[in-house]
């Protein structure tokens, strides 16, 4: 009886923001113009590390995985929301979802381990200037971009497919995305596995990375204080005030869904997750391209030789 209930759900109902028409109208609009900027932003930012050799530096690597990772965050279920937007009922498989779901634990894990190990360039470019090149080389730098995207596969993907959730009860998503603990409320039978694989995904991807992110910074601004003149520490700071206010963003985001989590505090799960999933994507590109000089330098030279370039055409 079970299986043949379990076989009845072959899709999901996923819910509104709002069942206002002019809010939908709205909304549809801001994300609109918010996706594009996204894609437009995170598309300038690594074309132009690309493209100037005085970004070719592991910081301004890691910052194109950065953007890569935001496009793919952005793209994962902003397209569908604003496609499912003004239909009557929004309509997703059950595979499709619980590949969006994977798909969305993996860039987010990801993600939040890629910005420790910014954190961690930062920490040897300051600390050990000295010695920066060797500990940060490009073999290095390969080493833990592999580790990287391949330790969040194993560690938060293959769990989940190996031992796929099951649903039984109803098919109707409180979210506008197939967000996990939006579909840990609709699985049915013993969920004891998939709650323990969700703590240990947290632990691996979430926690361990703040910590060490945490325990980065703290060295760094010892470092920074030990530094004799004004500038030189403003300068030093300046190098990691763009990604320390990513961190918090992002971090504190995570924090609130997956560590405050109560029966009241589920439905506001959907407007939390447009967090990550709309304005950080877009706010990474804009926060690096303000606040870095050498960015902004780049950005101009590019402008200069594109507008002679034109002119010559």
């Amino acid at each position: 009886m079970e299986l043949r209930n379990q076989t009845l759900i072959t899709h999901f109902i996923l819910t509104r923001l709002s069942q206002n028409l002019q809010t939908c109208v709205l909304l549809f609009v801001l994300f609109l113009v918010i996706y594009i900027l996204t894609i437009l932003g995170n598309n300038f930012l690594i074309f132009t590390v690309i493209v100037s050799p005085k970004l070719h530096t592991p910081m301004y690597y890691f910052l194109c995985n950065l953007s890569f990772l935001d496009l793919c965050c952005s793209s994962v279920a902003t397209p569908k929301f604003l496609f499912d937007t003004f239909l009557k009922i929004r309509r997703i498989s059950i595979i499709g979802c619980l590949i969006q779901m994977n798909i969305m634990l993996f860039l987010g894990g990801t993600e939040c381990i890629l910005l420790a190990v910014m954190a961690y360039d930062r920490y040897i470019a300051i600390c050990f200037p000295l010695h920066y090149t060797t500990i940060m080389s490009w073999r290095v730098c390969g080493y833990i971009t592999v580790i990287m995207w391949s330790g969040t596969f194993i560690v938060s993907v293959v769990p989940t497919m190996v031992k796929p959730l099951m649903f039984c009860k109803e098919n109707t998503l409180d979210h506008f995305a197939c967000e996990v603990l939006a579909l840990l409320e609709v699985a049915c039978g013993d969920l004891s596995f998939y709650k323990i694989t969700i703590v240990s995904i947290g632990v691996f991807t979430l926690f361990s990375p703040f910590v060490f992110i945490v325990g980065s910074y703290s060295c760094i601004i010892i470092s920074i204080l030990r530094i004799c003149s004004a500038h030189g520490r403003s300068k030093a700071f300046s190098t990691c005030a763009s990604h320390l206010t990513v961190v918090l963003i992002y971090y504190l985001t995570f924090l609130t869904m997956y560590m405050g989590r109560t029966k009241s505090f589920s439905s506001q799960i959907k407007y939390i997750s447009i967090i990550y999933t709309l304005l950080t994507p877009i706010l990474n590109p804009v926060i690096y391209s303000l606040r870095n000089n050498e960015v902004n330098e780049a950005f101009k030279k590019i402008w200069i030789s594109m507008s002679k370039t034109h002119q010559l055409s």
